[in-house]
């Protein structure tokens, strides 16, 4: 599956109570902790800027950061990129490692929470010019996935906004690009 060919800003969610824990949250509802709402607070000088659309899942964590990183936006909440559904390992201790494409009891496979979020994100990019979505790491492998055939590479960080970009006169080639405070 393949993104719409247009820029667009992502940022994880702020740190939440599971991340401090350093247990899995997927579609666990969990809040940010304390140092997240700084952290989204913080994101603030950065990200709180004129968009198209702020948009997040639906999940607590993202519209907490939505809220405190750009304050006094309108956000629009979107099922479709919540994090995926991890099963009988919500709760659980992160792994060293995560072989994306085992579907854990009772959990979501990974080729429906890939379609779904990819489908998610292109119905975002076709009704907003210049959105930022804030959302999960997992949403973050599907768009890696579906950029460069692979959900594996470096994690990203808490509320670390990156550019994605189609790359200037090159068809089907993409950039990921830490954002600065504007689209290049």
């Amino acid at each position: 599956m393949q993104l719409i060919s247009k820029p667009f800003v992502f940022a994880r969610h702020a740190q939440s109570n599971f991340n401090a824990a350093k247990r899995i949250g997927g579609s666990t509802d969990s809040h940010l902790s304390e140092l997240g709402e700084q952290q989204a607070r913080n994101a603030a000088k950065l990200l709180n800027k004129s968009w198209s659309a702020v948009c997040t899942s639906d999940l607590a964590r993202t519209i907490q950061t939505a809220k405190l990183a750009v304050p006094g936006h309108e956000l629009k909440q979107f099922k479709g990129i919540r994090e995926r559904d991890w099963g009988c390992l919500e709760g659980c201790p992160i792994p060293d490692a995560t072989d994306y494409f085992a579907t854990p009891e009772n959990g979501e496979p990974w080729d429906d929470f890939y379609k779904r979020s990819i489908d998610t994100i292109n119905h975002i990019l076709a009704q907003y010019e210049h959105p930022l979505i804030i959302a999960h790491s997992g949403i973050y492998r599907a768009i890696h996935h579906s950029l460069f055939g692979t959900p594996k590479g470096p994690r990203i960080g808490n509320i670390e906004p990156i550019t994605v970009q189609p790359k200037r006169d090159q068809t089907n080639c993409w950039e990921l690009i830490p954002y600065r405070g504007h689209l290049l």
